[in-house]
């Protein structure tokens, strides 16, 4: 009991401290406050980046393969001349592989038309229209807010019906429930059967933006826009794991050389990518800005550092005939050390939140697609550094002043 009042006394001394010298411990703690807001604005920035990409991948599916022509590469050397003479997957390749491959839960072929003009009487507006195979829903995320996805037969016998987006029912069905209604795509009439939920533009824009999506069956899609170079992409559904997925892609790698008849010694004309790379692939740069943040924030931190153990021993002279007083009462060696950690750790947390509150306000300008979220994980760990620093910059004064002789420290002036 007696060791929770010293303690709390502690505090009170060290908060009446920071109080009565206003102006020094507002400039003390300008450098914590610039280096926390550096680290957790990267911080910030960075989570959600990442979030807006995951989310902009999972409606181009999780654990599946993409059969295409041209690969999806990160690097400089792009040698476009040896991908531009490879053939375009065909639905033929598609139905081969649906038909023989082993290790895939799901096989789907699709393609986009962009900025296609549709129309319900006077309302209208350009959509991307996607052709897809019954599969779609189980390779990537498909959220029906109204309405039912596609069956068996709607798809076997290409009949024109569509799953259209939030900004599509909005525009062509404005103030009316659009499920069974009629509109034209590229003059073609088709019945509405379901509304996505809104999802809105992501960062990356993978696939399109799903509000102006309508979504109709692959033979529905080829009689109007494949009748003079038909191709597709060809995506292939994996199991969970990562084994599993490797198996796949060689299954898929030779089932697609077999089709084309190539020779062992040739290379594969055509390429199969994976969502996973290009993750991966922005990671590397997630990693880069991370650093970048840390190495900025902790010069400024250092910097804050610094000033907070300079104004601690300042704190500790002109205190210390106060100190030889309440040693001579018989106040303990750690309670003069706590009262004077106190004051440092909470000159240092007072830092850290005003770093915090500008990294808060910091998520309040629109930036586009990128939603900025201040996560509960980046506020502990700005607090985190903040007490740790506290603790490393008012260590050594703190010690030093419990460690002063009484007698000696009444004489001081």
């Amino acid at each position: 009991m007696k060791f929770i009042r010293q303690t709390l006394e502690s505090f009170r001394f060290a908060w009446q401290s920071l109080r009565s010298n206003i102006l020094r411990t507002t400039l003390s703690l300008l450098g914590v406050t610039v280096g926390i807001f550096a680290i957790i604005a990267v911080f910030t920035l960075v989570d959600s980046l990442e979030r807006n990409i995951k989310d902009s991948l999972s409606f181009i599916g999780d654990k599946v393969l993409y059969v295409q022509k041209w690969p999806w590469t990160f690097d400089n050397d792009f040698q476009w001349w040896k991908y531009f003479q490879r053939p375009e997957p065909t639905y033929t390749e598609y139905k081969f592989l649906t038909e023989r491959l082993e290790n895939a839960q799901a096989v789907v072929a699709m393609d986009f038309k962009g900025r296609v003009t549709i129309k319900n009487g006077n309302n209208s507006m350009a959509a991307l229209i996607q052709g897809t195979t019954l599969d779609y829903n189980r390779i990537s995320d498909v959220p029906i807010e109204a309405g039912r996805y596609f069956t068996q037969q709607e798809i076997d016998v290409a009949r024109n019906v569509t799953i259209i987006g939030s900004d599509v029912a909005e525009n062509i069905f404005p103030a009316q429930d659009p499920i069974g209604k009629r509109f034209k795509i590229n003059g073609l009439n088709f019945i509405v059967i379901g509304v996505q939920k809104k999802k809105g533009e992501s960062i990356l824009n993978v696939g399109g933006n799903p509000d102006i999506k309508c979504l109709i069956p692959y033979g529905a899609f080829a009689k109007m826009f494949h009748s003079i170079t038909p191709s597709i992409d060809i995506v292939v559904k994996g199991y969970d794991s990562d084994e599993g997925l490797l198996e796949l892609e060689s299954e898929v790698r030779g089932l697609m050389r077999t089709r084309r008849g190539q020779r062992p010694l040739q290379e594969d004309n055509f390429a199969i990518n994976r969502p996973e790379a290009a993750a991966q692939a922005i990671s590397g740069i997630f990693s880069v800005l991370t650093v970048a943040g840390w190495v900025i924030g902790g010069f400024s931190i250092l910097i804050g550092g610094f000033g907070i153990a300079n104004i601690m021993f300042v704190s500790v002279k002109e205190r210390t005939n106060i100190i030889g007083i309440q040693k001579s009462l018989g106040a303990k060696n750690y309670v003069i050390l706590f009262q004077f950690l106190f004051e440092a750790i909470l000159l240092s947390l007072v830092g850290g939140l005003a770093g915090i509150l500008l990294v808060y306000l910091l998520t309040f300008i629109q930036l586009g697609t990128l939603e900025l979220q201040l996560t509960a994980g980046n506020i502990i760990l700005g607090l985190g550094v903040s007490s740790v620093i506290g603790v490393l910059s008012g260590i050594i004064p703190a010690f030093s002043a419990s460690r002063l002789d009484p007698v000696i420290a009444i004489r001081a002036k």
